[in-house]
């Protein structure tokens, strides 16, 4: 899967970015304790946000396909850092609403660490970066 491309853009002030994939805007930005303005998510809340709309539509989507009883999707994220080992952990709690049954849930369960954005998240990433000149 191809996923748009991304730009995100800050000028002098600190520190909003504006964020654009070519057909939806939004904003990210730092918590004002930061020296941002906290005039959007925070770099951690945009990526928990990825993960958990991920989650949240990929069980709705395979719950609708096996035509279940699912009502209702709440996923609540966290990030969990400063480990001794390096790594950061991300907790992820997700609720179902509906009359499914235990076998369903368990099903659920399995499908959400299946999302696109778990598998990236749990897999090898490499980040190529370049930097060239602004033309203004």
């Amino acid at each position: 899967m191809s996923a748009k491309e991304v730009k995100v853009t800050i000028g002098l002030e600190k520190y909003p970015v504006a964020i654009s994939d070519g057909t939806h805007e939004w904003a990210g930005d730092e918590p004002i304790a930061l020296g941002g303005t906290d005039t959007g998510p925070s770099p951690h809340a945009l990526l928990l946000s990825s993960l958990g709309a991920c989650t949240a539509i990929t069980v709705k989507m395979y719950a609708s396909r096996k035509q279940w009883p699912l009502e209702a999707v709440d996923v609540r994220l966290s990030f969990q850092a400063g480990r001794d080992d390096g790594a950061t952990d991300i907790v992820r709690h997700i609720t179902v609403k509906g009359k499914l049954t235990d076998d369903q849930r368990a099903r659920l369960l399995q499908i959400a660490n299946a999302c696109p954005v778990h598998k990236i998240l749990t897999g090898q990433i490499r980040v190529t970066t370049d930097l060239s000149d602004i033309a203004l």
